[in-house]
């Protein structure tokens, strides 16, 4: 990705994201994104922007499989999330949601995640350690909780589910504490523009609304150039 682009998605929160992309493709009804509320680690961390690294994961039960098998699996994945192409962003779906236990994300995850240079990490599941998690590593994740129960890892770069929003390999993922969503990849050559073609537009209702003297005729004007420009 193209590093101009890069800064400008990590510098916008992902309602503007998703407002760009409907600017983008002219229409509104844009619905890859999370539905609910999520958990955001650190919600002053800013964007977290990243090709997705997909895995599922479960942990209300112990693995059936064999010690060997899941050793080699579990080694298999940090392979994966290591070699990642950058800007990259892990995104992994507890399958015992919405009864998920298992903080897979807690101090040591997180720390060996930053090490391999990933951008922060989107899940369904359970995160923990809240005080000891590395700084410049965000969890946007559905629960915390205190135990790291059964965890274990059941599948690697597979399509994965997180709150609503279905997420491949590779797709280019943008999430923040308002959630997630996925930026398609026929828009990421337009991306750019629409967000700075969306700020544009909103100045010309936010810079009426925040001068003195602002009243209903204002409005009413500053509303219908705002209608105008926008989508």
């Amino acid at each position: 990705m193209d590093e101009k682009l890069l800064k400008l998605l990590q510098s916008v929160d992902t309602p503007t994201v998703c407002n760009a992309i409907e600017v983008a493709e002219g229409r509104r009804g844009f619905d890859r994104f999370t539905r609910g509320t999520m958990i955001a680690t650190d919600p002053d961390a800013g964007a977290v922007v990243g090709f997705a690294r997909t895995a599922k994961i479960a942990a209300r039960e112990p693995s059936t499989e064999a010690p060997g098998t899941i050793r080699e699996r579990r080694m298999a994945y940090y392979r994966y999330m290591a070699e990642a192409p950058r800007p990259a962003i892990a995104v992994i779906e507890d399958v015992d949601f919405p009864h998920a236990i298992g903080a897979y994300w807690g101090e040591i995850n997180t720390t060996v995640h930053k090490g391999f240079g990933l951008a922060g990490a989107l899940t369904n599941g359970v995160v923990r350690d809240l005080g000891d998690l590395p700084e410049g590593f965000p969890v946007v994740a559905g629960s915390v909780g205190p135990s790291h129960g059964f965890v274990h890892i059941r599948e690697i770069d597979t399509p994965v589910s997180i709150f609503g929003l279905t997420v491949a390999p590779g797709e280019l993922v943008h999430a923040d504490r308002h959630g997630a969503v996925v930026i398609p990849e026929n828009l990421i050559p337009l991306i750019g523009a629409a967000i700075s073609k969306l700020l544009l537009t909103e100045r010309l209702i936010l810079e009426p609304a925040r001068a003195d003297g602002f009243d209903f005729a204002r409005f009413e004007a500053a509303w219908a150039a705002f209608e105008q420009a926008r989508t």
